[in-house]
C-alpha cells in the first residue's frame, strides 16, 4: 500500500477520480459526467483526472469530446449481440474471473502479495498465445477513443506490471500511446490477457488500489465516482478500498467528496456489470444522478462562498 500523504500543503485544486466498473460503470460515469454538466457543473475541466480500469476508457473520453455527445453516442448505439451463457455481452473467457481471482485475493498475504499472484495467474493463461487477442483488444480500446492524442491537461492511469506486480502511472509523459495506456489499465488478466508495451505486460489498474484515489493527494478538493460505491474485495487491513483513501486525502488537508450509484443506477446495472446491453439504462440513470446532484455539489467544486456565483458548463 502506497503511503498516507505526507504533506498538507495542495499541489493543485481539483482532482476528479473515474474508477472501474465494466461496460455499465463506463457509461455510468459518462452519465453523471453529462448529468452534472447539464446542470451548470462541468468537472471535465479538472486540474488531474485519475482513470482506472474502465474509468480509464471515460478519462480519456471526457477530456477528448463533449460529455453530451458521448452519452448521445451511448444512447443510439445499436443493442450488442448476446454472447451465451457467460452473461449476456459477457465473454465466455470472462465467466469465472469472479471466482479465480477471490481465490487469489483469499491466499495471498497482503496487497502486493495479491498483485504479483495476479500477474502470474494472468501470465500463466496467457502463455502460448499468438497475440492475437492484444491486436483485438487494442482495437476495440482504440475504437472508443474520440482522440487517439494525449491531452495537455493532467491525466493519469493505472495499471499493474504482471511480472512483477509493481504499479505504474502512465501519463502523457510516459511515451506511451493513449490507447495502450488505457488498454493496459483495463486488461483484467483473465477475462482480458495482459496487455504487452515494449517488453512489459500489465494488468488492470484496480490491482494497484481499487479508486487509486490516493493518487489525487495534495489536491484542495477531489471528487470520486464510484461504480462500485467504494467496496472493496479485499481485506480491510490491506487498505484497497476507498474509505482508507479518503482518510489519507483528507489528513493531508483535501476536501473529497463521492457519487456512488443510487436505487435506479444500481437497477440499470442488472447482474453483470460487463453485459454492454446495460450501457444505455447505466448512461440514463446516471445522467439523472448526476443532474440532481449538481446543485450540492457546485459549491465544493468551484470553492465558492455563500452568495458567490457560479457558470455553467463550459462557461
Amino acid at each position: 500500500m502506497n503511503s498516507p500523504p505526507s504533506s498538507a500543503q495542495p499541489r493543485g485544486e481539483r482532482a476528479l477520480v473515474l474508477h472501474g466498473g465494466g461496460s455499465a460503470g463506463n457509461a455510468w460515469e459518462i452519465g453523471v459526467v453529462a448529468g452534472l454538466c447539464a446542470a451548470g457543473l462541468d468537472v471535465t475541466e479538472a486540474d488531474l483526472i485519475i482513470g482506472t480500469s474502465a474509468g480509464s476508457t471515460a478519462a480519456a473520453q471526457i477530456t477528448s469530446a463533449p460529455p453530451a455527445e458521448l452519452l448521445a453516442a451511448i444512447l443510439s448505439a445499436a443493442p450488442p449481440p448476446r454472447t451465451g451463457p457467460a452473461g449476456r455481452g459477457v465473454p465466455a473467457p470472462a465467466a469465472n474471473h469472479m471466482e479465480i481471482t477471490s481465490r487469489i485475493i483469499a491466499a495471498a498475504a497482503d496487497a502486493a502479495d495479491m498483485r504479483r499472484r495476479m500477474g502470474a495467474a494472468a501470465l500463466d493463461m496467457d502463455a502460448g498465445s499468438d497475440g492475437s487477442a492484444q491486436t483485438r483488444w487494442r482495437a476495440t480500446v482504440a475504437a472508443r477513443l474520440p482522440s487517439q492524442r494525449w491531452p495537455q491537461r493532467s491525466i493519469l492511469i493505472t495499471a499493474v506490471d504482471a511480472h512483477t506486480g509493481d504499479p505504474v502511472v502512465f501519463d502523457r509523459h510516459s511515451g506511451v500511446d493513449l490507447a495502450d495506456a488505457v488498454a493496459a489499465s483495463t486488461a483484467n488478466g483473465i477475462g482480458v490477457p495482459p496487455y504487452r508495451i515494449g517488453d512489459s505486460r500489465y494488468i488492470d489498474g484496480g490491482y494497484r488500489r481499487n479508486e487509486n484515489a490516493d493518487l489525487a493527494a495534495g489536491y484542495e478538493r477531489v471528487l470520486v465516482l464510484s461504480p462500485f460505491g467504494g467496496r472493496s474485495r479485499h481485506p480491510q487491513e490491506w487498505g484497497m478500498d476507498l474509505a482508507t483513501q479518503v482518510g489519507e486525502l483528507r489528513a493531508g488537508g483535501s476536501r473529497v467528496e463521492t457519487i456512488f450509484p443510487d436505487g435506479d443506477s444500481l437497477a440499470a446495472f442488472g447482474t453483470s456489470m460487463m453485459d454492454r446491453s446495460t450501457r444505455p439504462p447505466a448512461a440514463r440513470a446516471g445522467y439523472e444522478q448526476g443532474r440532481a446532484l449538481a446543485g450540492q455539489l457546485v459549491k465544493f467544486w468551484r470553492g465558492l462562498e455563500e452568495g458567490q456565483g457560479w457558470a455553467g458548463c463550459g462557461q
